[in-house]
């Protein structure tokens, strides 16, 4: 069992990035650390997907010496879900942190709790 983990340390380091971001994402209160622990869980599925997508020895799709057998060259889908992936994660950090930001200067706070209560109380009123 060693042996493969060595072999598949891509795959390992994958798991544990979207396990420490999984984490974090759930067991703090600050939207900033949720953000962060988005982000961590985003880039373990991007390594994930890479680690999955790449086969040695062989060259990326791009035609060279004439060669077209489809076998010398790896799987161009999952570099470009990859980086489809990297775009819609850049756009929902950003949408968070401004909505974070608008949060911030309405309660004065980003612990996930007191904005909660708060907003309980401004409804009650």
């Amino acid at each position: 069992m060693g042996h493969n983990l060595l072999i598949n340390y891509y795959e390992l380091v994958a798991v544990l990035l979207f396990g420490i971001g999984f984490t974090t994402l759930f067991l703090n209160r600050n939207l900033v650390k949720k953000i962060i622990g988005v982000n961590i869980a985003d880039g373990g599925i991007f390594l994930f997907l890479a680690s999955k997508g790449f086969i040695h020895d062989r060259a990326p799709p791009i035609i060279v010496d004439g060669v077209q057998d489809a076998a010398a060259y790896i799987n161009p889908i999952p570099t470009t879900l990859i980086l489809t992936g990297i775009v819609i994660s850049v756009s929902v950090t950003a949408f968070s942190l401004a909505l974070m930001v608008s949060l911030y200067k309405r309660y004065s706070t980003l612990d996930l709790d007191e904005i909660l209560a708060r907003t309980a109380e401004e409804e009650a009123d």
